[in-house]
């Protein structure tokens, strides 16, 4: 009984003290995806589906939760954004290439189609970025218009 006393003092002491410690935040603005949505030019609704259920995982701008603060959750969440951002980044938009981009919208298409984004974690505490089936329609005829766009751009050689 005293050793186990003992373990859970040390674990709380650790964890007391991790929490001075934690991973880099992911603090750019949405000025940041502004040449994504000159590009793509997407509608008013299809912006605020961009804002909010994509942008904290897919840009340069995250917008944290106060339970950020705690680790490991901070951890946890710094992981899942640079995960994200491996995917897509919309704070890099020009950086991409056009085949890039127009292969970012069709797995964009397929994603939300199957209702696979925005991830059903994400959605459960930011449930204004559950999308409907009237958002899906909305994002996938959006991204459909784009990607004829990009067939019609001329590729560099």
């Amino acid at each position: 009984m005293k050793s186990l006393k003992k373990i859970l003092m040390l674990l709380l002491v650790v964890f007391v003290i991790a929490q001075f410690f934690g991973p880099e935040q992911n603090t750019g603005d949405l000025v940041s995806v502004q040449p994504f949505l000159e590009e793509t030019n997407p509608r008013e609704r299809v912006a605020t589906i961009l804002e909010e259920g994509c942008y904290d995982c897919h840009s340069s701008y995250t917008r944290y939760p106060w339970y950020n603060k705690i680790t490991p959750v901070n951890y946890w969440m710094a992981e899942h954004v640079n995960d994200g951002k491996k995917h897509l980044d919309f704070s890099k938009w020009n950086s991409y290439s056009i085949k890039k981009k127009d292969h970012k919208f069709e797995e964009l298409i397929e994603l939300v189609e199957a209702k696979e984004m925005p991830l059903e974690s994400y959605t459960l505490i930011h449930t204004n970025a559950k999308l409907s089936d009237a958002d899906i329609v909305s994002v996938k005829e959006w991204a459909e218009h784009v990607r004829i766009k990009f067939t019609l751009m001329p590729q560099p050689e």
